[in-house]
């Protein structure tokens, strides 16, 4: 599931960014006008769901990020590295510029110990029974539960779980309709957004943080 990107280096002091900014591109572009759309709609809901606070550009990243893969994902059983893996160190930035400027050094903490706590439990997974998930998803899970650790325990743990239950119930319903069989392989990346999404929604959870220029 995971895309190893084809950008070509050059050479020069900014070759590395002018690659990353590339394969970035690139990966956008082949994604659709249905994944950018996607993600626009994710990242307009998060800033909405938000507000004007500090920790909302790293959450409209993630949401966008988010909202471009599981598209992705569904059509090609694919989770780009060139979109995941930028936007997972975005929003630890954007994260950490929000709990310096609010003093939140917990959150920080919180949203740091969530990337980990994803990517760890979801590679435990992958290991234990490697056609269950790819390494993709288990990057996702970095990248989801970044912000998840950020808004809270409980819409971390929520938010790892429950993609499980939906991705569960949503392969019974491709077999009832007998659009799969009991050993097709499932893109589970749509399941993991959508369960991250449930976790803050049904959570309530609140982004936190002052104002920007407050």
């Amino acid at each position: 599931m995971v895309e190893q990107g084809d950008g070509t280096t050059t050479g020069g002091p900014g070759a590395p960014w002018r690659t990353l900014r590339d394969r970035v591109a690139h990966e956008v572009g082949a994604a659709g006008p249905l994944a950018r759309g996607t993600a626009v709609v994710a990242a307009v809901g998060a800033a909405w769901w938000s507000g004007p606070v500090w920790a909302t550009p790293a959450l409209v990243l993630a949401a966008a990020a988010g909202g471009l893969v599981a598209v992705v994902d569904a059509r090609t059983h694919r989770l780009p590295d060139a979109v995941v893996l930028p936007a997972w160190a975005g929003v630890v930035l954007l994260l950490a510029v929000a709990a310096v400027a609010t003093g939140d050094g917990a959150g920080l903490v919180r949203a740091l110990a969530g990337g980990a706590t994803g990517f760890a439990a979801y590679a435990v997974l992958r290991l234990a029974y490697p056609p269950g998930l790819g390494f993709g998803d288990v990057k996702l899970a970095g990248l989801l539960g970044t912000p998840l650790g950020w808004l809270g325990w409980s819409a971390l743990a929520v938010g790892l779980v429950l993609p499980f239950l939906l991705g569960g119930l949503w392969a019974l319903v491709l077999v009832a309709v007998r659009r799969a069989r009991r050993d097709t392989a499932v893109p589970f990346g749509p399941s993991m957004v959508l369960g991250a999404v449930l976790a803050v929604a049904l959570g309530g959870a609140i982004p936190g943080g002052a104002v920007p220029g407050s």
